[in-house]
C-alpha cells in the first residue's frame, strides 16, 4: 500500500498548497446508490465527471472498481495519460477515520463496517489517496471555491436524504472524538421523538428536517380532504407547492423550518460560527432557507449567523474530494 504522507502535515485545512500544474488528481463520491468521479487539474478546476449506480452493491471492491472504470473513461475522453495522475480524494456517507483511511460505519452503503477504503483506493491506482466523510468534504470544497473562502469558522448542513454538518474551525476541518462531530441526526430538539434509536437507523432530527423524513411525514398527514395533490411526493416536490400556495405543503415547510431554525440556533450558540451553508437537494430549496431565514430573524440577534445556500450546488461533494486530492498529492511531493 502507497502512504508517503509525513504524519505531521494537517488535511483538511483551507489553505491551497502548491501542486504542479502538469499533473491531475480525482476526486469520487460514493452515495448510498450512485457514484460520481470527477477529473480536475492541479488547481481544483473540474474538467469533467463521469456518473454510475451502485444500487445494491455491497462489496466495496466493486465500487472500488467502478471508481476505476469511470476514472478510465475520463482519462480517455481528456487524453490524459493515467501517469499524470497525482492522487485520489473519495468521500463516503458515513463515520470516516480519516488518519487510517477507514470507513468505520455507514448505513447508506449496505452496512459497511471497518472498510479500508483508501488501502482500496491506493492498491488499485497506485497514487496517493484520502478519504473523508462526505458531509465534511463537502464544507471543504465550500471552504476551498464556494462562499466561505474568507470564512475562519462557519457549518456546511447537507440535507438530502437525511442531514449531516461539517464543520470548521479555525480554517480546519472539525472531525471531534471518534469521528462523530457533524452527527446531527441524532440532535434532541423540542417537537421530535425521545425515543432511543437503535445503531444505524436514521436519528430523531433526521426523521423529521431530512428528505426522507419529510416525504413519510407528507404520507401520514395526506388526505383527498386536505390536498388535492397526490400523496406520493418528494421533499423538494413539496416544498415546490408551498412555494405554489399549497397549504398542507406550506404547513410541512414551516414545521421542517421550524426544526431546523432550532437546530441551527443551538449550534451557532456552541459553536459561535458566522456562517451556516445550506446543501443537498433538500437544503438548497430556496424556500426552506427563506423560511428559515425568516424564523431566526425572531431570535436573539447576538448569536444570529448568516445562511446562505452553497454556491457549489450539488458540486460541493465532489470539489471538496478534488481538493482533499490536490492536499495529498502536494504532501506527497514534500
Amino acid at each position: 500500500m502507497i502512504d508517503p504522507r509525513p504524519r505531521d502535515v494537517q488535511y483538511g485545512t483551507t489553505s491551497q498548497p502548491t501542486l504542479p500544474g502538469d499533473g491531475f488528481v480525482l476526486g469520487a463520491d460514493i452515495g448510498g446508490t450512485n457514484l460520481r468521479v470527477a477529473l480536475a487539474d492541479s488547481s481544483g478546476r473540474i474538467l469533467a465527471c463521469q456518473r454510475a449506480s451502485i444500487a445494491g452493491v455491497r462489496d466495496p471492491l466493486q465500487v472500488v472498481t467502478r471508481i476505476r472504470e469511470l476514472a478510465s473513461a475520463l482519462l480517455s475522453e481528456l487524453s490524459v495519460a493515467p501517469a499524470a495522475l497525482r492522487a485520489i480524494g473519495a468521500g463516503a456517507p458515513g463515520v470516516t477515520d480519516t488518519e487510517h483511511g477507514i470507513v468505520i460505519a455507514t448505513s447508506y452503503l449496505l452496512g459497511w463496517t471497518d472498510v479500508p477504503l483508501r488501502a482500496h483506493l491506493e492498491d488499485a491506482f497506485g497514487i496517493p489517496a484520502a478519504i473523508d466523510n462526505d458531509v465534511n468534504l463537502a464544507a471543504f470544497g465550500e471552504s476551498r471555491a464556494g462562499l466561505a473562502q474568507s470564512t475562519d469558522d462557519f457549518v456546511f448542513l447537507a440535507i438530502g436524504t437525511g442531514i449531516g454538518a461539517g464543520i470548521v474551525l479555525n480554517r480546519q476541518i472539525h472531525r471531534g472524538n471518534a469521528w462523530r462531530a457533524g452527527e446531527i441526526g441524532y440532535m434532541l430538539v423540542p417537537g421530535v421523538s425521545e425515543e432511543p434509536v437503535d445503531h444505524g437507523d436514521p436519528g430523531p432530527f433526521e426523521a423529521q428536517v431530512g428528505g426522507e423524513g419529510i416525504r413519510r411525514q407528507w404520507l401520514s398527514r395526506w388526505s383527498p380532504a386536505r390536498t388535492s395533490l397526490v400523496s406520493d411526493l418528494t421533499a423538494t416536490e413539496i416544498f415546490d407547492h408551498a412555494r405554489a400556495g399549497d397549504a398542507l405543503a406550506s404547513e410541512l415547510l414551516r414545521d421542517t423550518a421550524r426544526l431546523l431554525s432550532y437546530g441551527i440556533y443551538n449550534l451557532a450558540l456552541v459553536l459561535n460560527c458566522p456562517m451556516f451553508v445550506l446543501g443537498g437537494s433538500v437544503g438548497l430549496h430556496p424556500v426552506l432557507g427563506e423560511e428559515v431565514r425568516r424564523l431566526l430573524r425572531q431570535r436573539d440577534d447576538r448569536a444570529l449567523p448568516l445562511i446562505v445556500h452553497s454556491a457549489l450546488g450539488d458540486q460541493a461533494q465532489l470539489t471538496g474530494a478534488v481538493h482533499l486530492a490536490i492536499d495529498v498529492a502536494a504532501a506527497a511531493l514534500g
